[in-house]
């Protein structure tokens, strides 16, 4: 009985509740107060899921398609993203080849 009576009074909050409002009206709610700083956590913890999905799957590319691959996604050491051009002008190919190769086509 108690433990049913405590689940009566205790209330579920979420992030996106109201708990208040600005100087001009608008609701603001916890997820505004707590900023992006929680996205960047949740973008960082995504973009390692896909970068391991991607290392799975390297074995299956060609040597180019791979060297396009690991350089867009900045899967070598150091782990810096460059540019379709930069991929380009290093393999002595076209930039529109490595959106192609990029894209799986």
């Amino acid at each position: 009985m108690h433990l049913r009576s405590l689940k009566k009074t205790r209330k579920d909050v979420s992030l996106h509740d109201p708990i208040g409002t600005d100087k001009e009206g608008n609701e603001i709610t916890l997820i505004d107060i707590l900023g992006t700083e929680a996205d960047d956590i949740v973008d960082k913890v995504q973009l390692k899921i896909e970068k391991s999905k991607i290392y799975k799957n390297l074995d299956i590319l060609d040597d180019r398609e791979k060297e396009v691959v690991i350089g867009r996604f900045g899967l070598e050491h150091g782990g810096d993203e460059r540019t379709q051009r930069e991929i380009a002008k290093e393999l002595g190919i076209s930039r529109s080849y490595v959106s192609r190769i990029e894209k799986g086509r």
